[in-house]
């Protein structure tokens, strides 16, 4: 991992420090004008807290890279202390705050792989498989009519989140979820 970034090197997903807080880049635009020097338009997610900004750098400038690294952990269980997870390689266990885990947590099982991002030797967030199966606990009853392309209902899933899905399934169904955007992708017949 390069320890500095010159703007000729930005790509997306970059982590780099600024301030003393880690940003990885979302959005990067090379920008060179008629007039005067050229320079980096970006945008950058601050893995602390979630919030992007927009940021413009001078063409050459270099910026520190951030001090973060991935490890594959298990999530354990959930208690009072937050989210307990186990290092898959040395079985060495850490726990994640709620605050950390957020709305993350409607779509995590007991015993699920995940990806645990780390700055400096402490967990600031986790990465979940971007598609999870998870059973039906609570939805309306289909009624005879309804179709498979007719429109969407709520249904409240086995970790507490609610997801539209459409008319025909029932409780008990085991369903394929999209963690990024939440969505219902299809029934899973097991």
């Amino acid at each position: 991992m390069a320890s500095v970034y010159p703007t000729n090197e930005f790509k997306k997903n970059v982590k780099l420090e600024i301030d003393n807080i880690p940003f990885s880049i979302v959005d990067f635009q090379h920008v060179s004008p008629g007039k005067g020097s050229a320079f980096t338009r970006t945008k950058l997610k601050n893995l602390l807290n979630g919030n992007v900004i927009e940021r413009t750098f001078k063409s050459g400038e270099r910026i520190p890279a951030a001090n973060v690294e991935m490890r594959e952990m298990q999530f354990l269980f959930k208690d009072n202390n937050g989210f307990n997870f186990m290092n898959t390689e040395n079985y060495e266990q850490i726990v994640i705050s709620d605050e950390q885990i957020g709305e993350l947590a409607l779509f995590m099982q007991d015993n699920m792989a995940v990806q645990v991002l780390f700055y400096n030797d402490k967990p600031i967030t986790v990465d979940l498989p971007t598609f999870v199966e998870l059973r039906v606990k609570e939805t309306a009853p289909a009624f005879k009519g309804d179709t498979v392309t007719g429109g969407t209902k709520p249904a409240k899933m086995e970790t507490g989140a609610v997801i539209n899905v459409p008319f025909h399934i029932s409780e008990g169904d085991l369903l394929r979820i999209d963690t990024r955007e939440s969505s219902y992708v299809e029934k899973v017949n097991k």
